[in-house]
């Protein structure tokens, strides 16, 4: 009898279910089309289930199936179909398959772009119609060549766009703040400070962007005000990236000519939505993984993964824990969990464009094996920005090095004040940023910020202030927050002198908006603010 059950639950190449049925240990059960309470009763069965974007695998299920099931795998990028703190808490390991569908997704990108640019869908209805010296009059388009694009987001898929953008003659700006300027150069892209500094200057504007708190939107009315008159939008990365009312309006305006969509803020879209009414607008229905090669290689490259972890232990391209022993874990866990958190602080203070991420090892961890530890502050600091299904301990290395970033690790000869201190630093030529933590008994605790001396909680909500060293402004800080229903956990001041500035931190009960920023720092003797989540 078989030693595992693997349940693929949503429609996979053939060749990958193969790839598992080879293996004699492995029975494979392919059953589609599952509701929640049919996996419910179904999970205790199988060691592993393999489902794409139309499933999902959420904490019921995982609980259902917990010692049995071992991992989940995702035939695609994306991992919001899953519950991975479930899986997490539950020891399962999920794994996604990040290059499988890269070439496929850039290319169907540009394809959006040139059909945009020419109007080829709306072409080919007119003479499907019978309308063939109507549609030639109407449907004038535009050339790429000599045209500015602007792509935000410089991953494997907007690296992919960038080369073919530029083999038809375009100059390419980008966007993206983990791109180093030398790693930019080296492609021959303009690299951009900011967003709007990208999208004022295109007549193309394409997204290749994972969707987090600050990327949502990133499209939205205030930044389509700003764009070239007559710019174009593509977006074949995630819906929600573009505020689809604004672009709405923009295009009703005449401010955009048109847009190209292949995912959706709500999917499928109603059909009583207005944007599939405007001729401006080219649709397609979620496609960009959609060719026979992407599918094949996805499915095929999940497979061997389940295959790898079920019958040897091998994690490949794991989301939610590392590959390594229980006896090791138990040894480096507590330091994994501080590192990532650092790395996830650094990510929130840091400089745009970095290019070295450094981290210093002092007292007792220096004595032991920091790969991982290395590798886990790195994960935190990428998944800032490239959200938390692209970044894993195995890819993060390579990501960086994508991005131009050089990672080090040291352990300097100094004294340090701290038995145990675990520092990451990020920057560049011009500047850079740090944070350093410790443990005081089992407790992690950040000491240390921008080479100043603090004591804070690693979790939650932290609030950031630079402010004057006078007598009162604690008072008005915490005024501020108490008119807008915050509550301050804990509060760490250092300052480099009597009546100089000073960096606070606070530990706040919920996460203060935009609007609550913006309050702090028109109070008398504040001079910055930021909301860093841990």
């Amino acid at each position: 009898m078989p030693a595992h059950k693997v349940l693929v639950a949503d429609p996979i190449a053939e060749k990958g279910i193969e790839e598992l049925r080879a293996a004699p240990e492995i029975e494979v059960d392919v059953k589609l089309g599952l509701s929640e309470d049919e996996l419910v009763a179904l999970a205790p069965e199988y060691s592993a289930i393999i489902v794409r974007s139309g499933v999902k695998i959420t904490a019921p299920v995982i609980e259902a199936g917990a010692g049995v099931l071992k991992a989940i795998g995702r035939a695609g990028v994306g991992v919001d179909n899953i519950d991975i703190p479930a899986a997490t808490k539950n020891g399962v390991v999920v794994m996604n398959t990040p290059a499988g569908n890269t070439i496929s997704t850039a290319e169907h990108a540009f394809t959006l772009m040139m059909s945009l640019a020419r109007h080829i869908p709306q072409a080919h209805a007119s003479v499907a119609e019978g309308r063939f010296k109507e549609g030639r009059k109407a449907y004038k388009g535009v050339e790429l060549y000599h045209k500015t694009l602007a792509i935000l987001g410089m991953g494997r898929i907007g690296s992919e766009f960038a080369r073919r953008a530029m083999a038809f003659g375009m100059r390419v700006v980008v966007y993206d703040p983990y791109l180093a300027a030398n790693k930019a150069k080296t492609m021959r892209v303009e690299l951009c400070d900011t967003v709007d500094e990208a999208v004022v200057q295109a007549d193309f504007i394409t997204l290749h962007m994972p969707k987090t708190k600050e990327t949502t939107h990133l499209i939205n009315a205030e930044r389509l005000a700003k764009m070239k008159p007559g710019v174009r939008i593509i977006n074949c990365a995630r819906g929600g990236l573009v505020d689809e009312k604004a672009l709405l309006a923009a295009i009703e305006a005449g401010q955009v000519a048109g847009a190209a969509l292949d995912v959706y803020e709500t999917e499928p879209p109603s059909t009583d939505d207005p944007l599939l009414q405007r001729e401006e607008i080219v649709l397609t229905p979620h496609l960009g993984a959609s060719t026979e090669e992407a599918q094949e290689n996805v499915g095929i490259e999940i497979a061997l993964a389940i295959r790898d972890t079920l019958l040897s232990g091998t994690v490949v391209n794991a989301v939610n824990m590392p590959n390594i022993d229980e006896k090791t874990l138990a040894e480096i866990g507590p330091y994994l969990k501080l590192a990532e958190t650092l790395g996830r602080l650094t990510a929130q203070i840091s400089p745009n464009q970095p290019e070295f991420f450094r981290i210093n090892y002092s007292g007792k961890v220096s004595d032991i094996d920091t790969t991982l530890i290395t590798r886990s502050a790195l994960k935190g600091y990428l998944e800032v920005g490239a959200g938390s299904g692209s970044v894993n301990y195995l890819n993060a290395p390579a990501m960086a090095e994508g991005h131009g970033v050089r990672v080090t690790e040291s352990r300097p000869a100094e004294d340090s004040e701290f038995t145990d201190l675990i520092e990451v630093v990020v920057g560049n030529s011009d500047e850079e940023s740090s944070a350093a933590g410790t443990f005081f008994g089992n407790q992690p605790r950040i000491v240390k910020l921008r080479e100043r001396f603090v004591e804070a909680s690693p979790e939650g909500t932290l609030l950031l202030l630079e402010n004057d060293d006078t007598p009162g402004i604690i008072g008005r800080v915490g005024q501020c927050l108490g008119d807008h229903k915050i509550n301050i956990a804990s509060m760490s001041l250092s300052r480099n002198q009597v009546g100089g500035r000073a960096l606070s931190i606070l530990n706040l009960d919920s996460l203060p908006g935009e609007e609550v920023v913006s309050s702090l720092e028109e109070v008398d003797g504040i001079h910055g603010a930021r909301v860093v989540s841990l």
